[in-house]
Order: structure tokens, then sequence, then C-alpha cells
């Protein structure tokens, strides 16, 4: 079973053997560098982000209520997308290792925002609930499924960034 659900099982399988003794392995480190656009009518920001088959430019511009013009998808659309599309991502890996295949996946992200604490108005969360709910259709057992659904929760990379503590480190450099 080399692929399935369009997921390279042996390499999960062989990435997974060669961290057991080498934990470089399964390590990565992400840059991004973009810049705020300053000329009106244009996406506030855009950067280059760079992936192991090329490269490409995203641009993001603040909903009108933030003070952009909602030309393109504000920043946390991109983060919503990274998370509903890593922990499908994460759900199709774990059901191809457990040998579950998938005849259809599709993923629905809702989320409730509170923009309060951007106008300095409180101290409460932006995110206060985010819902993601995944329709699967499979020939595995009810029970199975439900594992792998408790598997993606509990690996999925961007779903422990969202709930967990990350270190975050600003810099301010002055030119």
């Amino acid at each position: 079973m080399a692929i399935l659900n369009n997921v390279n099982v042996a390499m999960l399988e062989q990435v997974a053997r060669e961290a057991e003794t080498d934990k470089s392995k399964v390590k990565r480190s992400q840059k991004i560098q973009g810049e705020w656009l300053l000329e009106e009518g244009q996406p506030q920001f855009r950067a280059e982000v760079s992936f192991e088959g090329g490269k490409v430019i995203f641009e993001s511009d603040q909903p009108k209520n933030l003070g952009g013009g909602g030309t393109r998808p504000g920043p946390l659309h991109y983060c919503f997308f990274g998370l509903v599309s890593c922990y499908t991502a994460t759900f199709a890996a774990m059901a191809a290792i457990e040998g579950i295949e998938l005849k259809t996946l599709t993923a629905r992200l809702e989320g409730n925002l509170n923009f309060s604490r951007v106008f300095g108005l409180s101290q409460e969360p932006v995110m206060e609930e985010i819902r993601i709910t995944l329709e699967v259709e499979s020939d595995a057992p009810r029970e199975k499924l439900e594992e792998v659904e408790k598997l993606a929760a509990e690996r999925c990379p961007a779903v422990f960034a969202l709930t967990e503590k990350v270190r975050l480190n600003t810099a301010l450099e002055i030119k």
C-alpha cells in the first residue's frame, strides 16, 4: 500500500522509522518575508511563500471593518484555511495509515470571532470558538473513523499551534 487516499503511506512510514533514531528527520524551519503595501486601493500585505515544489505569492487585505479594503482574504482567512486543510490532511493520513479507504472527505470550518480586543475594548479572545466538521464516506466502521478523528485532533500541527502555548518572539528593527 504505497498511496491511499492521496497520501503517500510508504513515505510516512519511512519518515517515522527514520525519526525513531534521528529526530531531525521530522523537523523543519519556515521563513516568510513580506511587505506592507502603502498604495491605496491595493492589498495591504504581500509575501512570497516558498515550499518544496516552488513559490507562490500570497496577498492579504484586512476586511473593511478592520481598516482594509476587503480586496483579498484577510490574515485570519489564511489561518483558518491552514487549520482546516491541515486537520483534513491529518485525518486523511491517519485513515491511510490505518488502511481505511475514504470514498469522499469534505471539511467545513466555522468560527465565532470577537474583534473587541483589536480596538482595545476588552481582553477577550479574538477566537471565541472554531468548529470543524468532517463529512466522510467510507466502508470503515464508525468506531474506526471516530478513532481516526481522535488521532487527527491529537496529531494535527495546526490544531496544536492554535490550542497550545507556542513560544512567540517579536522584534522591531528601526532603519
